[in-house]
């Protein structure tokens, strides 16, 4: 071969190895996700654990995550294509499904199996009860949201009927109700974490109780994309729905110290102690699934929960809401 048919055979070689690797490119670039989360917590350490380890990478997926501020602005994003998959409570999507949209919102994920907020007051009760709450204040959340109906549900199990045995405000936003809260609204918030660890660090409150130790499991917070998304993107939503199990996994094998060392860049400005104390704190209550599956028996609860706080006319039906395809797939990979 002449040197110059030599130079000509390199270059078209070189020429090959760009155009594949552009070709991989654009398929990595193809696989980004807009996720809206409905809020930003460490009650969602899975998520964050998928996004720092790698996993999403590792399937070929670039996640742009935007901070919701309410499970009510994250469906909106996702119903006006704004977001590709919604971060959020399971309500979102039955409220949306009992509207009569054709292309409603279904959930292909779960995350997590607790609520994930603390009420928090104003001092230190060693020996909260319940039921001293009789008479306050509590700031509970959006109305019609899984954190108002859970703190709801908790209350009328022991014996206390919002907005008869105690005032229960409903009409502050989520992302405000902290500052709501230190602004003195309130003898009580329900708060999730950091945030409350952070007004108690502060000492502008106090961590009383647990509101997901007391309302059991419940699937409070899952994934969900338009039903037309999802036929239109299987193969995106397998890969997805892999990575976040790979998440719950790593939080099912590893200690809060190790878990809080990951997620540390998605919570640059909370101190690392307070993170492994507020992961110890979520792993010992059992907050995680093992895997991304919402079982019929979970899903039927919540509406238990909807109905009991009023704010379900309607039971959606199970299997056009929920979707395990692509849980059992990856699961059993």
């Amino acid at each position: 071969m002449s040197i110059r048919k030599g130079i000509v055979f390199f270059l078209s070689l070189v020429l090959v190895l760009i155009l594949a690797l552009t070709g991989c490119n654009a398929s990595k670039q193809s696989s980004k996700v807009r996720l809206w989360e409905v809020t930003h917590s460490i009650f969602y350490a899975p998520q964050y654990v998928a996004i720092y380890e790698g996993y999403f990478e590792e399937e070929g997926i670039e996640i742009e995550l935007y901070n919701g501020g309410g499970a009510d602005k994250v469906m909106t994003a996702v119903l006006a294509g704004q977001a590709d998959i919604g971060f959020m409570g399971p309500e979102a999507s039955i409220y949306v499904y009992n509207e009569g949209k054709e292309d409603h919102a279904v959930v292909f994920a779960q995350l997590t199996q607790k609520d994930g907020s603390f009420l928090v007051g104003r001092n230190p009760e060693p020996d909260f009860k319940w039921e001293n709450l009789k008479g306050t204040t509590i700031i509970g959340g959006r109305k019609g949201g899984v954190p108002a109906m859970a703190l709801e549900y908790v209350l009328r199990n022991h014996g206390l009927v919002p907005n008869e045995d105690l005032e229960f405000l409903t009409n502050i936003q989520f992302d405000l109700m902290a500052g709501a809260f230190t602004g003195g609204t309130g003898d009580y918030v329900a708060l999730f974490e950091p945030v409350g660890s952070t007004l108690e660090l502060e000492g502008s409150g106090h961590v009383v109780a647990s509101i997901g130790a007391a309302a059991g499991d419940l699937p409070y917070t899952a994934y969900a994309a338009k039903k037309s998304f999802i036929e239109k993107n299987e193969e995106l939503i397998v890969r997805f729905t892999r990575a976040i199990y790979k998440g719950q996994q790593f939080v099912k094998e590893n200690t809060p110290e190790r878990i809080a060392e990951v997620i540390k860049p998605a919570f640059p400005d909370t101190d690392p102690e307070l993170l492994a104390k507020v992961v110890k704190r979520y792993k010992d209550q059992d907050t995680w699934p093992d895997n991304p599956k919402m079982t019929k028996e979970s899903f039927e609860r919540l509406q238990d929960i909807m109905e009991t706080a009023g704010e379900l006319d309607q039971r959606a039906v199970y299997e056009d809401v929920i979707t395990n395809k692509y849980a059992d797939q990856v699961i059993n990979e």
